[in-house]
């Protein structure tokens, strides 16, 4: 599908309230010797997230290390966390160290998520996830791991204010990108 016509076409699937205010961009140069281009994502004429650029000003994280350091993000514990760590370590480990043993394990699996997430986001695949978002369903879309999924699904006008006010919980474990696009289109309820 051309350009033209997948923006048309995610530009119709925009929340009333964001249309004018988010836009999509992709640029490519037949002449540049990887060809690879840009694709970006604008909000209110601010480029807030680019795909192959890494002078974005959502963070960007170079190790896992400095997302479980990161007190924006918050890893929820819940007692089957706590349960399968007492399992693990067979109860040779003290109560008190059990939920900090189990954070340390839940942010370990978040940051191996985010990385992964986030060394994905190139043009080619700003393209074929564009594509992916406009023949699945919406609810795929919310649930999927992949960064760009999840921010078109936050932006459409068939998520509603009870989904989204839903998802507040399962957000903060997100990466920074998905956070701020949650809190824009919550912003507008």
């Amino acid at each position: 599908m051309s350009w033209s016509k997948l923006k048309q076409q995610l530009e119709s699937f925009l929340c009333p309230a964001l249309a004018g205010r988010v836009e999509y961009g992709s640029t490519s140069y037949r002449y540049s010797p990887d060809k690879a281009g840009l694709s970006y994502l604008v909000v209110d004429k601010k480029n807030i997230l680019n795909m192959m650029d890494k002078t974005t000003p959502i963070r960007w994280y170079q190790s896992d290390q400095e997302i479980k350091n990161d007190p924006q993000i918050e890893i929820p514990v819940s007692d089957e966390d706590i349960e399968e760590v007492r399992k693990a370590t067979k109860g040779n480990v003290p109560e008190d160290r059990l939920p900090v043993m189990a954070k340390s394990k839940k942010s370990t699996a978040v940051a191996k998520e985010i990385l992964s997430a986030q060394t994905a986001l190139s043009k080619s695949n700003f393209n074929v996830l564009a594509n992916t978002f406009l023949t699945t369903s919406i609810e795929v879309s919310l649930e999927s791991d992949d960064i760009l999924l999840n921010i078109l699904a936050l932006v459409d006008r068939r998520v509603g204010k009870k989904r989204i006010l839903n998802m507040s919980e399962k957000v903060k474990s997100k990466h920074s990108a998905v956070q701020y696009f949650y809190e824009l289109r919550r912003s507008t309820l």
